[in-house]
């Protein structure tokens, strides 16, 4: 490693790690917590009842949550540092950064009023908008892939992308439907979650005490599972009127209520449509349903409730218990968990002060706003098995683990797990004779004929690798077209969809294979590579058939690790019967923002081939961040100035050497022109974070008056259509029709009401931002209130991230080592491990 290249001032040599003097942390600052990190929810993480590491240190409240936090992933303009949720005022010092009328769902106290959360996004309640849902609502808004000339009719990327995803939940409330009759032990629930359910009846009931409810239950052996039938798929979305905002009578009388009970009029609009029809009269007889909207805290709808009740208001009242209790859930969803173990969720309860835990999560659990589920664990290793008496072999108890979770999360993955195990047990179309794939794998070395072998004759396979292991699934896919099969690739985003479809090119890419006459290849540059949310909204890829499944024969899709629950619900979902699905992807990256683990969870239940790419990344980058995937922050040997670390003393200094870096070093002593030259950091917040440092590079590279929301043409954006999605881009022009942006190469527009919401300046990103892309410079910044946000997992996608080039503006002296070696991806909860086991048991 070098020191900074040629730069004007004087630069200490140092490797990241290496002590670099007394770096002076600014006092009272600290980054905001990572999107791949645990929120703030006091309680509503994997250990509940303890705050999340970072909140010790960040002495800014508003400190971002892992799902929308500081780097939105989910693409959302989380503006934690503003408004406080339910307090519409402005802190002084940041009135004009806040934007007003948004909500962080972080536990931060200064998320803004009315944002919308990144993990309920456009369904956390039934009749709830997403924002992008309600940009959508704006007839002739223009998708991303069709350019300025869509038609009034036509529907944008994110709103066909809902409409799919609505689709999909039109089906799982069918199935939500045949359970509204009562249910018996052991009848339509699988697992535990019927014996449970009806012990919950009982106590409702009177026949049985409250405290038998978790006792009573043991586990049953589970099922293998048979090859699932084929359940009705989701269909392409077609054009539809765009759902109707709230009627302004409703916004008015919800107004109404919440100025009676003091709380913001501003959230009228947000309250209506998370409440729906009546949302006034649900406010009045339960004033806790205002937790429904994203971004309010339980002490903010308790003291609405005081001024509504009055003397009648309580902490032991069963309203709140219930509302309480979907709140932590929503809160863990957000920190990545798709369920909650009982002892967490109790220990969350009573720190939030409801009185009677169990009886608020039973509440919860009978009017149907949240379910249970008592999973079987697994025996430890050595361990020594549980005895009985002579003839009591059968009444041994196994271990259980008792989970509570929304049912949002719950169906998802019980869907997830039906659609894995239809692909794992069915047999793939012969698509071309064995013969003609062992032709093709025998034209393929090492790991690439691995995967050739393994994806002739299996539904499912998982491939694993860095950033050149991306050749194999290339040469799957060119391996598979030349067989006749139609075969596509989707990619997480737009950049990196742009860079897979130029490594087909590369690699003697489709125009020299033989096509099927009945398929024409489609999407951008005619490649057969489409995003995730393109393909699954329709926009992308081959479309999908009579029967609403996707008309392909075999899909790779690259960035697994980005996959949540629901997005892989919905691919599973939609594979036709017989087709071939590979999951590729670098399982150290940090994991998705949406709840789940999905590629991690598939990877240890080993329900189906894997092949693990013998690829290296090359170069000085590729040493020291395949050093980084296992735990080893190596010094490496950079002649060309490949990694330059570039120490700093403090939060001032960070900022003005990551100017000086992308506006001068890198261009004049790497080649990399500015454009080129990607920021990460860890946060939103902070003296260094993305904003700050948006504001110094937007002041050097492109200053203007920021006419249209604070943009200005020639702008770098980060564009976010729909919750999960991050697209970089640069801003064009603005008229009365809204802001004119070029994302990778497409034109979209974003109504003018929406820019404060969805775009955001880009030259500095967060790393769960930056994920799936990659640029030939980066610069990694890395100041001295930055340590509580480091884990391996952040480390490896930041520094990951740079093609020729990376710089490293380091001021955590030895934070960033014992980060690399100490600090793990946190745990997350979730129950698709159970779900899979019968296929585990079957293989």
């Amino acid at each position: 490693m070098s020191t900074e290249p040629e730069t004007t001032e004087d630069t200490e040599p140092g490797t990241p790690g290496a002590e670099q003097g007394p770096g002076a942390e600014d006092a009272g600052q600290g980054p905001e917590a990572e999107a791949g990190e645990t929120p703030e929810t006091e309680g509503t993480e994997a250990d509940a009842g303890q705050k999340s590491e970072g909140e010790g240190a960040d002495a800014e409240a508003g400190q971002v949550s892992e799902a929308e936090g500081d780097d939105a992933d989910a693409g959302q303009v989380s503006e934690a540092e503003g408004t406080e949720a339910g307090v519409a005022q402005k802190s002084e010092g940041e009135g004009a950064d806040a934007d007003a009328g948004q909500k962080s769902e972080a536990e931060g106290d200064d998320a803004e009023a009315g944002q919308k959360s990144e993990a309920e996004g456009d369904d956390a309640d039934a009749g709830q908008k997403s924002e992008a849902e309600g940009a959508d609502a704006e007839a002739g808004q223009k998708s991303e892939g069709e350019g300025a000339e869509a038609g009034v009719g036509q529907l944008s990327e994110a709103e066909a992308e809902l409409r799919a995803q609505q689709a999909e939940r039109e089906r799982i409330e069918q199935r939500k439907a045949e359970k509204k009759a009562p249910i018996e032990s052991g009848t339509k629930l699988s697992g535990k979650a019927a014996d449970l359910l009806a012990a919950v009846r009982a106590v409702e009931s009177g026949e049985k005490p409250v405290a038998a409810v978790f006792d009573e239950s043991r586990p049953a052996p589970r099922r293998s599972a048979p090859e699932p039938e084929r359940r009705p798929q989701p269909v392409a979305p077609q054009p539809a009127p765009a759902s109707a905002a709230p009627a302004p009578e409703a916004v008015q009388a919800v107004r109404r209520v919440l100025a009676e009970g003091g709380a913001p009029e501003m959230l009228a609009p947000q309250v209506a449509a998370a409440l729906g029809e009546g949302a006034d009269e649900q406010l009045r007889a339960d004033p806790w349903q205002l937790l429904r909207t994203p971004g309010v805290r339980p002490e903010q709808a308790d003291g609405f409730a005081r001024s509504l009740l009055g003397a009648e208001c309580g902490p032991d009242d069963e309203r709140r218990g219930r509302a309480v209790t979907g709140w932590l859930l929503e809160q863990a969803a957000l920190a990545g968990h798709t369920a909650l173990e009982m002892p967490a969720l109790l220990a969350a309860l009573a720190q939030r002060g409801v009185p009677e835990p169990e009886s608020a999560v039973q509440d919860a659990i009978a009017e149907g706003e949240a379910l249970v589920f008592q999973d079987a664990l697994e025996e430890e290793a050595g361990a020594p098995a549980p005895t009985a008496a002579e003839g009591d072999e059968e009444d041994v108890e196994r271990p259980v683990r008792v989970l509570v979770g929304l049912e949002r999360y719950a169906m998802a993955e019980e869907s997830l797990a039906d659609g894995l195990a239809r692909l794992v047990n069915s047999v793939p179309k012969q698509d071309g004779s064995a013969e003609d794939w062992e032709r093709a794998a025998a034209a393929a070395q090492g790991s690439t004929a691995e995967l050739i072998r393994a994806v002739a004759g299996q539904g499912l396979v998982l491939h694993t690798g860095g950033e050149a292991s991306l050749a194999e699934p290339a040469a799957l896919l060119n391996a598979a077209r030349g067989l006749g099969l139609r075969a596509w690739a989707a990619a997480h985003g737009p950049i990196g969809r742009s860079r897979f479809a130029a490594l087909l090119r590369r690699s003697g890419q489709a125009a020299d294979v033989p096509e099927r006459g009945d398929w024409t290849p489609a999407g951008p540059g005619d490649s057969p590579v489409a995003t995730v949310s393109g393909l699954l909204a329709g926009v992308e890829g081959p479309g999908r058939d009579a029967d609403g499944a996707l008309d392909l024969d075999l899909l790779v899709v690259l960035d697994a690790p980005q996959l949540d629950v629901e997005t892989a619900a919905l691919l599973t979902e939609s594979m036709p019967d017989g087709a071939r699905l590979v999951l590729a992807g670098d399982p150290a990256v940090l994991w998705s923002v949406g709840p789940g683990r999905v590629f991690a969870d598939l990877l240890a239940a080993r329900i189906c081939p894997q092949v693990a790419s013998r690829r290296p990344d090359p170069g000085p980058l590729g040493e020291l961040v395949s050093g980084i995937g296992i735990g080893e922050l190596n010094q490496v040997e950079a002649p060309g100035k490949e990694v330059v670390i570039v120490p700093v003393r403090d939060a001032g200094e960070a900022v003005h050497r990551t100017v000086q870096l992308v506006a001068d070093s890198v261009p004049r002593a790497i080649g990399v022109p500015t454009e080129e030259t990607q920021v990460i950091t860890p946060g939103h917040g902070g003296a260094v974070g993305t904003r700050a440092l948006n504001a110094a590079l937007k002041e050097r590279l492109n200053p203007g008056p920021g006419r249209f929301g604070g943009f200005d043409p020639g702008d770098r954006i980060v564009h976010s259509p729909a919750p999960g999605r991050a697209l970089p881009g640069r801003v064009v022009t603005a008229d009365a029709e809204g802001l004119h942006l070029s994302c990778e190469g497409e034109t979209v527009v974003v109504p003018k009401e929406r820019v404060e919401q969805s775009v955001r300046h880009g030259w500095a990103l967060t790393a769960h931002q930056a994920v799936g892309s990659r640029w030939p410079a980066v610069v990694v910044v890395l100041p001295g209130d930055a340590a509580q946000a480091l884990s391996r997992p952040w480390v490896y996608t930041a520094f990951g991230r740079a093609d020729r080039h990376l710089s490293v503006v380091h001021g955590v002296e030895q934070a960033l080592p014992r980060a690399v070696a100490e600090v793990p991806a946190k745990p997350r909860t979730t129950r698709l491990p159970v779900l899979l086991a019968p296929q585990t048991s079957g293989t």
